[in-house]
C-alpha cells in the first residue's frame, strides 16, 4: 500500500514535500496512471463532457498534482471553451470537498476497485453530484447526471468496457441512497471528508471549534475582493455594483465580500485595477505594517503578488518582492501590470541572501511556507495531498526564513510573519520561539484567525484562517 501510495500521491504545487506514506483511501482505486484526455467526441457544453474532463483533474490529483495545475492540464487537452473549463473546475472543486464520503460508498458498491484511474475519477464526480447536502441547492437532476456520466464512459476508449458498471453503481446509489449514506457516515472519513490525521490534529488544536473548523473546509469559499484605495473606497465601489445589479456587502476597510461568486472577468474595475480578489483575512497583512511613504520594504515569498500590490496600494514605497519559483514570478509581474505598479522583482531563496545587496529594510512582509491548513476550502486537494510531517518540516522551514531575514532589518523596524496555517507548530509556537530566540519586541498583531463562514455569528466577519506575528527589532544602543 505505502509503495502504490507514492506513485499516487505526490507534491502539491510550490510546496517541498515528500508524498504520503499513508495514503488516503481513495488511493486503492487509483493504482493505474491516468491514462491521457482522449480526443472526446462530446458536446462542449454537455455534462459529460464536463463529467470526463473533472474526471481525469480528479486522476491527476491522485497522482499528485495539485488541483489548479491538474485543470491547467485538461484544459489544454480538451481545448475546452470557457463555459465548460468553469463547469470541469466546479465539479472538480466539489468532488475534492467529497473524496473521503463517495470513495467510502464506492467501497460499498463495489466488490473490486474501479481501473483505470480516470473510471475511478468518474465515479467520484457522478456520485458528488448526486449526494446533496442539505444547505447546496443540487446542480443537475438525478437522471441527467446518470445519463451523461454514462455517456462520459462511452465516449472514452479507457472506461467504454465499464459503461454498464457506472450505470449499475450510480442507479443502485439512488435506489439506496439513505441505507448507503447511513452505512458509510460511521466512518470518520465520510463524515468530515479529510484524512484521520487531519481530523486527529485539528481536535488536539482546537477542541471546542474543530467541528466548525472541518465543516467550513467543506464549504466553497467566499469570493471578496479588496477595493484599490488609489482608486475608490469600499463605500463607493458597493455603489457601482449595486448600479450593476451585483448584490455585496463591506467586511473590512477596503473588504467586499459578493453574495454569488461571478467570474473574474464580470468584475466591475477589474481589468482597471479598482479592486483585486484577496480575502479579508489577507488584507490585514499591509495595514498591520504600518508602511509609509519612501521606506525600503522587503515582500518576502510574495506570489502571487496580492500583498505586494496592496503595500503599494498603501503607500510609494521602495520595494523588492522575493519569489523563488520562477514560473510564479510571472503572476507577481501580471498583477502589479495590471494595477499599474512597479516593484523590483527577484528570484531568490528566503533562507540565503545572495539576492541581498546588504542593505536593511524598514519593513519585511514573511510569508512563511506552511501547510495551507487555513485555506483548506479554497485549496480542497491539499487535505489529500499533505500527509502529517509536512507540518513540522514546513515548520523548520519557515524558521530558517524567519532567522535569515531578521538580520536584514534595520534596527526599529518590522517584521510581519504571515501563515495561512491553524497548526500552532507553524503559527503561534513558531512566534513564541521567534522571540524567545532573537529578543524580539512583539507588538499586537491579531494572532491566530480561524475559518468562518458567512452563516456564522458575526455574518459580516468571513475569511480565512490565517496567522499574523509583528516583530519588532529593538533600537542599537
Amino acid at each position: 500500500m505505502q509503495e502504490r501510495s507514492r506513485k499516487i500521491l505526490g507534491k502539491p504545487a510550490n510546496k517541498t514535500v515528500t508524498p504520503h506514506t499513508t495514503a488516503p483511501a481513495s488511493a486503492r482505486y487509483a493504482s493505474a496512471p491516468a491514462a491521457e484526455a482522449p480526443a472526446i467526441e462530446l458536446k462542449p457544453d454537455s455534462l459529460a463532457f464536463s463529467l470526463i474532463g473533472a474526471a481525469q483533474a480528479v486522476a491527476y490529483v491522485l497522482e499528485g498534482t495539485a488541483l489548479p495545475q491538474a485543470l491547467a492540464k485538461v484544459f489544454t487537452q480538451t481545448n475546452a471553451l470557457p463555459q465548460a473549463r468553469g463547469a470541469i473546475q466546479d465539479i472538480s472543486y466539489r468532488t475534492m470537498r467529497q473524496v473521503g464520503r463517495v470513495d467510502a460508498l464506492l467501497k460499498a458498491m463495489t466488490n473490486k476497485a474501479p481501473e483505470p484511474a480516470l473510471l475511478y475519477g468518474l465515479l467520484c464526480c457522478a456520485l458528488t453530484l448526486l449526494v446533496n447536502k442539505e444547505d447546496e441547492t443540487a446542480p443537475y437532476e438525478d437522471f441527467v447526471v446518470v445519463d451523461q456520466a454514462v455517456t462520459a464512459a462511452t465516449s472514452s476508449p479507457h472506461m467504454v468496457f465499464a459503461k454498464g458498471m457506472v450505470n449499475a453503481v450510480l442507479r443502485r446509489f439512488l435506489r439506496e441512497k439513505d441505507e448507503l449514506l447511513k452505512l458509510v457516515m460511521k466512518q470518520p472519513a465520510a463524515v468530515w471528508n479529510y484524512p484521520q490525521w487531519w481530523v486527529d490534529q485539528t481536535k488536539a488544536a482546537y477542541p471546542e471549534d474543530w467541528q466548525a473548523i472541518l465543516t467550513t473546509g467543506n464549504h466553497a469559499p467566499p469570493l471578496t475582493l479588496r477595493v484599490n484605495r488609489r482608486l475608490s473606497t469600499a463605500a463607493a465601489y458597493l455603489e457601482r455594483l449595486a448600479a450593476e445589479q451585483i448584490e455585496a456587502t463591506q467586511i473590512g476597510p477596503y473588504a467586499v465580500r459578493l453574495a454569488k461568486p461571478i467570474p473574474v472577468t464580470s468584475i466591475p474595475g477589474f481589468e482597471e485595477g479598482m479592486v483585486s480578489v484577496q480575502d479579508a483575512a489577507a488584507q490585514l497583512a499591509g495595514p498591520l505594517l504600518d508602511v509609509q511613504a519612501g521606506m525600503r520594504v522587503l515582500d518576502a515569498c510574495a506570489a502571487p503578488g496580492g500583498k505586494t500590490c496592496h503595500l503599494l496600494e498603501l503607500a510609494d514605497l521602495d520595494l523588492l518582492a522575493l519569489e523563488i519559483d520562477a514560473a510564479r514570478i510571472q503572476r507577481i509581474n501580471e498583477n502589479l501590470q495590471r494595477l499599474k505598479f512597479t516593484a523590483d522583482i527577484k528570484q531568490g531563496d528566503a533562507t540565503r541572501s545572495g539576492w541581498w545587496d546588504n542593505k536593511p529594510f524598514d519593513r519585511i512582509l514573511a510569508d512563511v511556507p506552511c501547510t495551507a491548513s487555513g485555506v483548506v476550502r479554497r485549496h480542497p486537494d491539499s487535505r489529500w495531498l499533505r500527509r502529517k510531517t509536512d507540518t513540522a518540516q514546513l515548520a523548520a522551514l519557515s524558521s530558517r526564513i524567519l532567522d535569515n531575514l531578521w538580520r536584514m532589518l534595520a534596527p526599529g523596524g518590522k517584521m510581519l510573519m504571515v501563515t495561512c496555517s491553524i497548526w500552532p507548530q507553524e503559527s503561534e509556537k513558531q512566534a513564541a520561539a521567534f522571540v524567545e530566540k532573537h529578543g524580539a519586541i512583539r507588538l499586537d498583531a491579531p494572532g491566530q484567525l480561524l475559518p468562518t463562514m458567512a452563516n456564522s455569528s458575526d455574518a459580516n466577519n468571513e475569511h480565512d484562517g490565517l496567522f499574523y506575528a509583528l516583530f519588532q527589532k529593538p533600537e542599537q544602543s
